[in-house]
């Protein structure tokens, strides 16, 4: 039975960030939901089917085992036991992927995939439902947040560094709408679980958040 991290909370509050070095720090594997659907996306494409065939794209569920390993302390991706990694990046497949995960059952197939990786390894997981749907049984579970003007302001100077023309007013106009849907949407809305651990990281650094969940799981 592996330990279990679910890290949750709203857009720019770093969570990936963050949970790529408490895995690192613990030697747990980080769970990249997006390399899992590009994984389901080559084996939808390894069996000729277009974009738009739903119905072939739900049946093609039902044999599909996608996991991930870390070797050399590199992400691996597998399909039935085939390491897919260096397909993963392709144009095909982000395509297959992006239109695949609006579908239930593809939706449905990658919780089953999540579920079953974090049965036997030791996982960290992060999103906006990990903590209340998909590990609801996460042995450490924490919501990470930072107020409106700090995720927007670290928004801001990413795009900055990166050459991107940006108004700090317009990011956080966009985070608190993107926030607003978050905790409203009818499926899986984003909310702290009641049993998860409440880190406000608006006045910590990103070593801080890490060495404080470190300790949580210690």
């Amino acid at each position: 039975m592996g330990y279990k991290i679910a890290i949750d909370g709203p857009a720019g509050a770093g969570k990936s960030t963050i949970a790529k070095l408490v895995a690192n720090k613990k030697g747990f594997i980080y769970v990249d939901t997006g390399a899992m659907y590009r994984g389901l996306a080559v084996h939808f494409l390894d069996r000729g089917i277009v974009p738009d065939d739903r119905e072939r794209i739900v049946r093609a569920c039902e044999d599909a085992d996608v996991t991930i390993r870390y070797e050399n302390g590199v992400q691996q991706v597998y399909l039935n036991g085939k390491n897919i990694t260096s397909r993963l990046r392709t144009e095909e497949a982000g395509n297959m992927a992006s239109v695949s995960s609006a579908i239930p059952e593809v939706r449905a197939k990658l919780l089953e995939l999540q579920r079953s990786l974090a049965e036997d390894q030791n996982v960290i997981m992060d999103g906006r439902d990990i903590g209340t749907c998909v590990l609801p049984d996460a042995d450490l579970k924490v919501f990470l947040t930072a107020s409106v003007d700090t995720r927007a302001r670290r928004r801001y100077e990413e795009l900055k560094e990166k050459g991107t023309a940006c108004r700090l007013e317009e990011i956080a106009a966009d985070i608190e709408a993107r926030d607003l849907r978050d905790t409203t949407r009818e499926t899986a809305p984003l909310k702290q679980a009641e049993d998860a651990v409440l880190i406000d990281s608006s006045n910590m650094s990103i070593e801080e958040v890490v060495d404080a969940i470190v300790r949580l799981c210690s």
